[in-house]
């Protein structure tokens, strides 16, 4: 039978496979996982705010076209600021870039470009961008395998935490990048799980 696995992930599950053997060494094995597929990358989180309940009211044809809209906006920007886009799930996007001032900058250009296109655009239309950004050292597998704590961490802040037009970030993110001019970091006293703290980002909205 033949595999639909990449070479790199086969050899992960190999792996994996391995590390659940009785008395294996597991320590051993995730070296080896490591070595092979760590990497370190600012991840990126988005999602529409009140989809679900626009789904229920408008349908979701209707939405497919808030889809496509908020996809054909925000390519664009994700290029201009060399994010790749590893995963696309209903109306939520997985990104990564290789600097978290990228992935911040990324993030308010993005933020800007739903609030100004959402003002010719009646209120079941209109862009509610929520984004959530994490950093730090992750499993990279083939080409949208990807695994780690700031990974699920900024999954909770973009998806379950962030309210539209907000820009959360992990800890790791806020230290990595410093005072930056312009910007404020409000913490949020809380942490999603793997992270130690959260913080949104105070920007200036789109004129």
């Amino acid at each position: 039978m033949t595999s639909t696995r990449g070479a790199s992930e086969e050899r992960l599950w190999q792996l994996i496979a391995l590390r659940s053997q009785p008395n294996a060494d597991t320590k051993a094995i995730d070296r080896r996982i490591w070595d092979l597929f760590g990497e370190r990358w600012a991840i990126m989180f988005t999602d529409l705010s009140g989809f679900s309940r626009g789904v229920a009211a408008f349908g979701i044809t209707h939405f497919l076209q808030v889809i496509h809209e908020h996809h054909r906006l925000l390519y664009p920007v994700i290029e201009e600021h060399d994010g790749i886009v590893v995963g696309v799930h209903a109306d939520s996007l997985l990104v990564m870039f290789r600097r978290p001032m990228g992935a911040l900058e990324c993030s308010i250009a993005m933020q800007h470009a739903c609030q100004r296109a959402s003002r010719t655009l009646r209120p079941e239309e209109k862009i509610l961008l929520c984004i959530g950004l994490g950093y730090g050292d992750v499993l990279r597998v083939g080409g949208t395998g990807l695994w780690g704590a700031e990974v699920n961490a900024a999954s909770k802040l973009g998806e379950d935490i962030a309210k539209s037009h907000e820009i959360l970030v992990t800890g790791a993110v806020r230290e990595a990048v410093g005072d930056v001019a312009g910007l404020g970091f409000s913490d949020l006293g809380t942490a999603p799980p793997g992270a130690k703290s959260s913080f949104r980002v105070e920007y200036e909205l789109a004129r």
